[in-house]
């Protein structure tokens, strides 16, 4: 049991994410899922087979000692995963080749229990991971209809394009990103953009998981002096390994990334520097097999959205309003939905 993190008391098992059921079988599957050898058990060897098989035996006999110290009825709300039925399965009947199997059909802890994360020190899953509505954009169904083709295809195991949603600011390209967690079997990796110097050990760890992943690249950079940009750039292009197979890349980038140094439309005699890096952020944006652009709101576009999030037709009044509201922020998807919210609770 050497590195294994064991709940002691019962206010440790406060601090856990526990199913329905007695918590001291779940807190101790869970811990299984991320003992100090879960990893290599997905490729297991005899010698790591016996070194579970104790493991085991030791943590059978701790938890009789701590449900007899500490009997204790559910603690969690939620129903037990597949993962750690398993894994208490496997503990009860000491059998380290089940558990191996638990660990290859689920992954790990985090990923066998959960589908959303964050990736910046290290992985942080997210139990609750805030997802727009699927209706919430307005205006763009083409690119969610493309955009949500390519997903499945790569969630039913089908070659699939690695995805740059671009365009202006507030277009609700974020919110057409998390709109896939809602298809069934997508799990998501939301990368921070510190994060990105680790990406390729991220990639490593992932590609030996049974699940596949939409990795999540927010408000990228497309400017070739960030250093975020030469990071992708090596996955993309130069690395020996790209993305595992299991893993899809979707990134958003805002335009003004694009045109932040080079002006908006570079002049021959801008000289040679302005040029290359131009054709360097262009060249980058192409190894996206799939660029989905999302242009800015006009009045009607604007409007729609209003409507749309309010679940009514706008009266003259409320038109006006909404207008008056977008003089300073703009016309956007998300500016008619920060319109729509100030509303809620009023009549027309």
């Amino acid at each position: 049991m050497g590195g294994m993190r064991l709940a002691a008391t019962p206010l440790d098992l406060l601090e856990l994410d526990l199913p329905r059921g007695e918590p001291w079988g779940y807190a101790f599957a869970q811990a299984l899922l991320q003992a100090p050898w879960a990893w290599r058990a997905l490729r297991p060897t005899p010698g790591l087979l016996g070194l579970i098989r104790q493991d085991l035996e030791a943590l059978f006999l701790e938890l009789e000692r701590r449900r007899q110290d500490f009997p204790l009825g559910d603690l969690g709300e939620r129903p037990p995963h597949p993962a750690e039925e398993g894994a208490l399965q496997a503990l009860l009947a000491r059998d380290p080749e089940a558990l191996v199997e638990v660990l290859k059909a689920h992954g790990p802890y985090p990923f066998a229990l959960y589908r959303a994360f964050r990736f910046g020190e290290e992985v942080h899953p997210l139990p609750h991971p805030r997802l727009p509505q699927e209706d919430e954009l307005v205006g763009y169904e083409e690119q969610l209809k493309a955009l949500r083709e390519n997903a499945r295809r790569f969630l039913s195991g089908k070659p699939a394009l690695h995805t740059l949603l671009y365009g202006a600011r507030g277009t609700g390209k974020s919110t057409a990103a998390k709109s896939l967690l809602h298809l069934p079997g997508a799990r998501m990796v939301e990368v921070e953009p510190k994060a990105l110097p680790r990406l390729e050990a991220l990639l490593e760890r992932l590609g030996l998981l049974p699940h596949r992943f939409f990795l999540f690249l927010d408000d990228l950079s497309l400017d070739p002096e960030g250093e975020a940009f030469h990071h992708l750039k090596a996955l993309l292009e130069g690395s020996l390994e790209g993305p595992p197979e299991n893993v899809l890349l979707v990134a958003t980038s805002n335009r003004r990334h694009l045109v932040r140094h080079l002006g908006e439309n570079p002049l021959p005699d801008q000289g040679p520097q302005a040029w290359d890096a131009l054709q360097d952020a262009l060249a980058l944006s192409e190894r996206f097999g799939l660029v989905l652009t999302f242009p800015p709101f006009d009045k009607g576009l604007y409007l729609k959205a209003v409507a749309h999030h309010l679940g009514r037709t706008l009266t003259p009044a409320e038109e006006a309003e909404a207008l008056r509201f977008a003089l300073q922020k703009g016309f956007s998807g998300r500016v008619a939905r920060q319109f729509a919210l100030s509303q809620l609770g009023t009549t027309p």
